[in-house]
């Protein structure tokens, strides 16, 4: 009988470990860049650069896309520019600073590939950063405004330049071997974008720090890909020749600029256009019509409430106003229509509010008032000179009382107390004559008081 030998059961086979996915070596550089060293510092670095001074200013700029971005765009270039410039200048410098150069040459990578990979997370923390103050401005304008919105083209060009300063930031910061190239940087980026800023020419529209007017008006539709163009090929063309093998593809991005510099230049004012939505009048029902315009929709009843005491002292006097429009800055009135003041945020309109109605409707006593005359009449101290210009004044302010309203006791104020003591009937007559020598500048032919 044949014995039988036990065995011990056998472990079934364990089943192999799933293999961990490779992560690309750029990859997973790239992460690593993004997440150490200075460059994640500089998006709160740049959000916080930009939100202190928009919100002490807030009562400029809250209530009106244009107003808005205005500030947004000197904060982003003129304040977050250089502070980019010099945080991407500090990556730049690292090497240097750890006595590491000498080793980054031994490795297989490319040097442009090697610039890409370390200067590339300083300008992504620097648009998240500026999109994260963006959001927030914006965020805080929309319960105040109307129609419209802000434009996009606009944030998007101020993305782009920080991107930009980042990279010849990195540049500079491996030319320069100074622990104090980073501020010196800053400073001197400061002055290179605020300095052309106060100049005349034509040629200051080439500074990507420029300060637009903006309230009712939008970039034309080529303004972003020129400007993308502009910023970004003397940057492109930096990098080529520190980093390339063939410097002379340098001058590629470099006639590319050349090209679109005249465009610029030559559009100077014209890079933006009226706003369709800022042209489209919002009007009240009952005549004489108040007209704003529809970035102001929400300030119609407003407007047309501090307008009522002006409205009814001009109720049956011949040649009165039949609408009180917004119209562009600079631009005419259309016939039989007072302008209004231009809706300016921070001097009659803050946050969507009407703060000094007095002087809202005072200023539209002086517009319906003022003459477009020539220098020579507007300087002119002839007596009968003198009493064309005081009986303006005396007019605007019987029209609409101000206190404080500055008159010459001995003209104006003479002037006004006639005014003011004339019958209703009579007062209407000689309103009548008034307005209709609004567009003269002969002093003979405004009725005498």
């Amino acid at each position: 009988m044949t014995d039988t030998l036990d065995r011990a059961p056998t472990a079934p086979a364990a089943s192999p470990a799933p293999a961990r996915p490779v992560r690309h070596p750029a990859r997973a550089a790239f992460g690593a860049e993004l997440r150490r060293g200075i460059a994640p510092w500089t998006a709160p670095a740049v959000a916080l650069t930009i939100a202190v001074p928009m919100i002490s200013k807030a009562p400029q700029w809250q209530g009106g896309w244009g107003d808005t971005l205005e500030l947004l765009h000197s904060c982003a270039t003129l304040l977050a520019g250089p502070l980019v410039a010099a945080a991407g200048c500090w990556q730049g410098g690292r090497e240097h600073r750890r006595g590491t150069a000498a080793l980054w040459l031994s490795v297989p990578r490319g040097h442009p590939a090697r610039l890409v990979m370390a200067a590339l997370p300083v300008a992504v923390w620097a648009v998240v950063g500026h999109l994260l103050a963006v959001v927030g401005v914006l965020a805080a304008t929309w319960p105040y405004t109307g129609a419209g919105g802000p434009s996009v083209g606009m944030v998007a060009v101020d993305a782009w330049f920080l991107a930009c300063a980042a990279f010849t930031g990195f540049v500079v910061g491996r030319l320069w071997r100074w622990r104090l190239a980073a501020p010196v940087l800053a400073a001197t980026t400061y002055l290179a974008l605020g300095a052309p800023t106060y100049t005349s020419s034509d040629l200051r529209f080439l500074n990507p720090a420029e300060q637009y007017y903006l309230a009712g008006r939008v970039p034309v539709a080529w303004f972003v890909p020129v400007m993308v163009v502009w910023a970004g090929a003397p940057v492109l063309a930096l990098v080529i020749g520190y980093a390339a093998r063939r410097r002379l593809l340098a001058l590629v991005p470099l006639a590319a600029a050349a090209l679109v510099a005249p465009l610029i230049v030559s559009g100077g004012d014209d890079l933006f256009r009226p706003d369709p939505v800022a042209q489209r009048l919002i009007c009240t029902e009952a005549v004489p019509r108040v007209c704003v315009s529809g970035l102001d929709g929400p300030l119609l009843t407003q407007t047309s409430d501090a307008l009522a005491g002006l409205r009814s002292r001009l109720d049956g006097v011949a040649g009165a106003p039949q609408r009180y429009v917004h119209v562009p800055e600079g631009g005419p009135a259309p016939a039989g229509a007072a302008p209004l003041p231009n809706h300016t945020r921070g001097w009659t309109v803050v946050r969507g509010r009407l703060p000094d109605p007095a002087d809202y409707a005072h200023q539209t006593a002086r517009r319906l008032a003022e003459r477009d005359c020539p220098l020579a009449v507007i300087m002119g101290e002839d007596p009968a000179t003198l009493r064309m210009w005081e009986t303006d004044e005396a007019v605007a302010q019987w029209l609409a009382p101000l206190d404080g309203a500055w008159l010459d006791p001995d003209l104006g104020g003479t002037y006004l107390a006639r005014l003011t003591a004339m019958g209703g009937a009579e007062r209407r007559a000689w309103l009548g004559r008034y307005l209709a020598t609004r567009t003269s500048c002969d002093p003979k032919a405004v009725p005498a008081l």
